[in-house]
């Protein structure tokens, strides 16, 4: 893709949180139009469409566009932002009564390659096993992610995290 249209695509989303609430519709017309600009199901174009929607509260809609955007190559396409749209698919997908699919979609994420986005997948998948009940299992992700952030006490919350899901 050119540098052109990805720096147009990243002013859109710099300037989402000047748009009115109730002009949600607005923004996704400029989103649709940029992707307009490539081949149609292109998935660059599907993956801004599809967070287009989950950011202005229809994650249902952005299901069916995330998978499309998988489906039609973005992790060749772009590696990065296939595995924001495994993080933000699943997150739609929990808020719309799916959490087991997140999770199923996530799971393989903890032994992908490590960048910047480990701690979002941790997060994500966290809550999607909080919503399936299993929030020993979701609160040791959320403690591991922390721990090497902390300035003190590293060490033991990585083990804490680790205990909370190891057999007695």
């Amino acid at each position: 893709m050119d540098r052109d249209w990805e720096e147009r695509v990243a002013a859109a989303w710099a300037a989402l949180d000047t748009w009115p609430e109730d002009d949600a519709a607005g923004f996704r017309a400029v989103i649709d139009k940029l992707a307009d600009e490539l081949p149609e199901n292109h998935p660059l174009g599907l993956f801004e469409r599809a967070c287009a929607f989950d950011s202005t509260g229809h994650s249902a809609d952005a299901v069916g566009l995330y998978r499309a955007a998988l489906d039609n190559g973005l992790t060749e396409a772009n590696p990065y932002k296939a595995r924001r749209t495994k993080i933000q698919l699943a997150s739609s997908l929990r808020n719309t009564g799916h959490a087991e699919e997140g999770v199923a979609l996530l799971t393989p994420e903890l032994d992908a390659h490590s960048d910047e986005l480990n701690d979002a997948v941790r997060a994500c998948l966290a809550l999607c096993l909080s919503s399936l009940g299993r929030d020993r299992e979701g609160l040791s992700l959320v403690l591991g992610a922390l721990a090497p952030h902390l300035p003190r006490y590293q060490r033991s919350m990585a083990n804490y995290a680790r205990l909370l899901t190891e057999p007695a």
